[in-house]
């Protein structure tokens, strides 16, 4: 008798984006394709012109998805198992490609079907709901889905199940269907904004201050506030990398072991909404960077084009990489001299590339090496091997005193003895800088290189009283 009852419970159709994963699919789908080739951007509005079915399709023809990946409910699945396990037939039914929503059917091993949109058919709200009245009958079936969109079908099945972080939507929903389950979805917006802008790296774009530094021009009101203007252009400007970064490596993110929980990649903020705000922090960029002087505006553009090459393929490059994340620092000192128009010291740029290249390794080295800690022998997304660790190490110390012996040879030059009284003290930072390197490479190799190293810099102690240190000899040496 039990078994006769399950057989007569109605098929249970599952919707697929925001509801079995949390994330879109079709927006998965594009940034492969545009992380395969930028180019595509250009065949988009000729696929669109042909109807929406069409440019899912014409996405997904070129590009290949891997399931295993992607931000599944994982509250949700478990249920949808054990409805299968008492014997109810369970379908995919999506908007999404055919092609896209058979891979994730395969991979979870758990529906009896998948209805999908094809070459002509985009299966969403209202032909999603005649597609299942015409396969099931109409209230001959219960219907799993998470947005507005579904409301349409949700009057059709027998009953609702609700995937939502949405009151409101669960409200509607039970005006027109009886509920039988709802899934609250934890949703913070504001939390989840904020990690993916990440403000706290902003204090790196305080290296736009450097020129006025050194030049001993700090006290300048005029010049203080057009470099605290650029200074707000590349927080606005980095934040808009970012949020690229994280789209395009969403995929190689969650394949990380601490990556994987970055807003994007967990799910925890779609990807319409990375699309949308990072051309919006990109335009504020712009509009700020129209207040100074136009060879800021052409490095800040430079800033932008080097951080999406290294985002689209940079990164992936055997220490190239590195150098471009070196150069990445040095562009913000280059901008800060432009914006305030204090002459470039050839010491100071040639002491920033030795320096930035060294902790860009330092970097990499840990990554590894955690990597080795968890014996997995490649970096996800990236050209090292656990093997490369050893050359890593050379390569870093190497050009960290690099740095500390251009900074010896910058004391020795005439224009120390023309900004400082007392030039011999400067020799303090010599040393300063030759400890902190080293301790910082003896933390990445023992380990403990857990953060970007300027971040580390910024939390460790140590680093912190040497800084002071530095801070001091600076004074005694005016």
């Amino acid at each position: 008798m039990a078994v006769a009852e399950q057989a007569l419970q109605p098929p249970l159709c599952v919707d697929l984006d925001g509801t079995l994963i949390r994330s879109d699919l079709l927006l998965e789908s594009l940034l492969l394709l545009l992380k395969l080739n930028p180019l595509y951007l250009l065949y988009l509005p000729f696929w669109l012109f042909r109807g929406k079915a069409a440019l899912k399709s014409a996405i997904a023809a070129r590009v290949k998805i891997n399931p295993a990946l992607l931000p599944y409910n994982r509250e949700v699945i478990e249920w949808l198992e054990s409805e299968r396990r008492r014997g109810r037939q369970v379908w995919l039914c999506t908007a999404a490609d055919a092609r896209l929503a058979d891979a994730v059917a395969r991979h979870l091993g758990l529906f009896t079907g998948v209805l999908a949109s094809n070459a002509r058919l985009n299966l969403a709200g209202e032909r999603k709901r005649q597609a299942l009245v015409a396969r099931f009958g109409r209230e001959a079936f219960d219907y799993c889905g998470n947005g507005e969109r579904d409301l349409a079908v949700w009057r059709s099945a027998r009953s609702a199940v609700v995937v939502t972080a949405s009151r409101s939507l669960a409200r509607q929903v039970e005006a027109h269907v009886p509920v039988l389950q709802t899934f609250a979805t934890p949703f913070h917006p504001v939390r989840s904004f904020l990690r993916a802008i990440r403000p706290y790296q902003w204090v790196k774009n305080l290296l736009v201050l450097v020129p006025l530094l050194t030049a001993h021009r700090l006290g300048d009101p005029s010049r203080l506030a057009t470099g605290l203007l650029a200074v707000v252009a590349f927080c606005f400007c980095a934040s808009s990398v970012y949020l690229i970064n994280d789209l395009l490596d969403v995929e190689a993110d969650r394949a990380h072991p601490r990556k994987s929980g970055r807003p994007f990649a967990a799910g925890d903020l779609s990807l319409a909404a990375g699309f949308i705000v990072a051309p919006v922090l990109l335009l504020a960029a712009a509009l700020i960077s129209a207040f100074l002087p136009l060879k800021f505006q052409l490095a800040l553009g430079a800033y932008f084009a080097l951080t999406v090459g290294y985002s689209l393929r940079l990164k992936r490059i055997l220490v190239i990489d590195a150098v471009a994340l070196a150069g990445l620092y040095t562009l913000r000192i280059i901008a800060g001299a432009v914006a305030v128009r204090i002459a470039l010291s050839f010491w100071l740029l040639l002491f920033s590339v030795f320096l930035f290249l060294s902790l860009a390794l330092v970097k990499r080295y840990a990554e590894l090496d955690a990597l080795r800690r968890q014996q997995r022998l490649r970096a996800a997304g990236r050209g090292y091997r656990v093997e490369d660790l050893a050359v890593l190490q050379s390569f870093g110390t190497a050009a960290g005193y690099l740095s500390v012996l251009v900074l010896a040879l910058y004391i020795n030059s005439p224009e120390v003895a023309a900004l400082y009284r007392h030039p011999k003290a400067i020799w303090m930072l010599c040393v300063l800088m030759l400890y902190w390197i080293s301790r910082v490479w003896m933390t990445a190799h023992r380990g403990g290189m857990h953060h970007d190293p300027i971040l580390y810099a910024l939390r460790d102690r140590v680093s912190l009283a040497l800084g002071a240190v530095a801070a001091v000899t600076l004074l005694i040496a005016t």
